[in-house]
């Protein structure tokens, strides 16, 4: 069986590892447009539900990856001169570019092909050169484009504005933090991945992004601007831009997920809004649920039938949680003017995925003085 696939992020070079780890003999070979150590952004995060996940699908890729973590249990809230700890959650952080690399090596070691800097400009001669073609091209997937009467994509794209920034004030947790000045909102969402950079994401609403006037300004003023909207809290660090710039989020779905022998996976096939989990996390799961497919059965279509009926309700539960996350960052301004404990509870339940009972039993503490102060408002 010959494999080809396009894309060497982590949901094509997962999928690869799985496949050739449970059959030597299969030929699988990868094209990626970028170089072995390009890389945008800056760190990603795995829930703890994930990691059990990567443990069982490749305990070697596993292993040196866990090593690499920062990990912690803590989501802080900061607003105004506040910040709110709730504890109770499991997360781990670690930088891109190091993931891509353990998954490298890996794939090295397997005997997978690695092809770098190879731009595929004929899709449909590489997919008819193979049995199975995985599009694992990312966001803007040019698979997806190109076959896209075939799979029925819908690409909503979000009001909201953000920059990926990274930064070496460091964040011991999932840190949210709100300000606001003259021009508007911003939020930035922030964790530590390695033991010297933090993710530092800002986001601001199409409001505010046009008041400042963002589109006229360079690199360097942004950050020198939002350096200032954030320097309580980044205490003189930096911002650190790694061909950053402001986007709008697309939210992508399928209606089909495969046709023929060619199937999307990843960021090419579904999104999640940033705020509710990383990309990533739903890429490499997306690769263990088609490697188990291919467990079933080595027919390809009946492989790829299977994964799309399995997996797709688990994405748009996924989605749908996102979605709600996403439109709850989308309209952050309504909430300024909640107390740092009232916005911290509406943030922690912002998707319908975590309630009352939930963060009763992951913060008791939380809750407690969340119901006091509650109580004592409702008495004035």
């Amino acid at each position: 069986m010959k494999i080809n696939i396009i894309g060497g992020g982590p949901a094509g070079l997962y999928f690869a590892i799985l496949m050739k780890k449970a059959d030597p003999a299969l030929e699988i070979t990868v094209y990626e447009r970028n170089g072995p150590d390009d890389t945008f952004g800056w760190g990603v995060v795995f829930s703890g539900r994930t990691l059990r996940n990567l443990r069982a699908a490749d305990a070697e890729s596993h292993a040196e990856i866990t090593q690499a973590f920062e990990a912690w249990d803590n989501v802080d809230v900061v607003h105004g001169g506040d910040k709110i700890s709730i504890h109770g959650n499991s997360f781990s952080g670690i930088a891109r570019l190091q993931l891509l690399k353990i998954l490298q090596r890996r794939c090295e070691q397997l005997g997978i092909q690695l092809l770098f800097r190879t731009e595929v400009a004929d899709i449909d001669s590489l997919r008819g050169t193979c049995d199975l073609l995985v599009a694992a091209d990312g966001v803007n997937s040019t698979a997806r484009k190109q076959y896209s009467t075939h799979f029925d994509p819908s690409l909503d794209v979000r009001p909201n504005r953000y920059i990926w920034y990274g930064t070496n004030r460091l964040f011991h947790g999932l840190t949210l933090i709100f300000r606001e000045n003259e021009d508007g909102v911003f939020v930035a969402h922030s964790y530590q991945f390695n033991k010297t950079t933090s993710t530092f994401i800002i986001e601001c609403d199409q409001q505010t992004w046009e008041k400042t006037a963002f589109a006229s300004i360079s690199d360097e003023q942004t950050r020198d601007y939002l350096e200032k909207v954030f320097q309580k809290d980044l205490n003189k660090a930096p911002l650190l831009s790694n061909k950053s710039s402001w986007i709008n989020f697309l939210l992508v779905k399928s209606n089909n997920w495969y046709f023929e022998n060619v199937v999307l996976l990843g960021d090419a096939l579904h999104t999640a809004h940033f705020s509710i989990g990383s990309g990533t996390k739903l890429a490499m799961e997306d690769a263990i649920a088609l490697h188990k497919c291919f467990e079933q059965t080595r027919k390809v279509e009946d492989a790829l039938s299977k994964f799309q009926l399995i997996r797709k309700p688990v994405i748009e539960e996924y989605q749908a949680a996102a979605y709600e996350s996403m439109r709850w960052f989308e309209k952050a301004r309504q909430y300024m003017n909640l107390s740092p404990i009232e916005l911290a509870y509406a943030l922690m339940t912002r998707s319908g995925r975590v309630d009352l009972e939930d963060l009763k039993k992951r913060d008791p503490a939380f809750i407690a003085t969340y119901e006091n102060q509650k109580a004592v408002s409702s008495k004035q």
